[in-house]
């Protein structure tokens, strides 16, 4: 089955790409989820619209890339949440909370669905996070949970 990605499907490929898959795995979860439309021959129209958006959004090049990690690594990130007693959140910490909060401290605006966080943040504390910024360019920094 060919489809279209809409998003990136790590292993697969990102926004734009045309991949050959299986027709279940395409069929009962990329394209329920929205992961990726279904491949027909007007959709080259639809391709050069998803990937001029990704090129908008994206980091320009490995250069670009190094400078926005440069920046990101050298932020104190603090993150204020509803805690309890104890230090327990109430909820969890999203990744588009940390993005905010990243924001907040003087970064760049993040994709969110780039971030890799160190499983649910359910407590106060610190936390390392990465976010993939280019396929050979991925930055680290310290989350800082504070309760409100």
């Amino acid at each position: 089955m060919k489809i279209i990605l809409t998003q990136e499907v790590s292993g697969l490929g990102t926004p734009g790409d045309i991949v050959e898959v299986k027709n279940g795995y395409g069929r009962n979860y990329l394209l329920p989820q929205g992961f990726a439309i279904a491949w027909t021959k007007g959709a080259e129209k639809q391709v050069t619209v998803i990937k001029r958006a990704r090129s908008a959004r994206e980091i320009r090049d490995l250069g670009h890339a190094n400078e926005v990690k440069a920046q990101i690594e050298g932020l104190k990130v603090n993150l204020k949440a509803r805690a309890g007693d104890g230090g327990r959140l109430f909820g969890s910490v999203t990744p588009a909370e940390v993005v905010e909060a990243v924001k907040a401290a003087g970064g760049p605006s993040l994709d969110r669905r780039r971030l890799e966080l160190p499983g649910h943040i359910k407590s106060t504390g610190s936390y390392p996070v990465s976010i993939k910024l280019h396929p050979e360019v991925t930055a680290k920094f310290n989350l800082n949970v504070t309760p409100s």
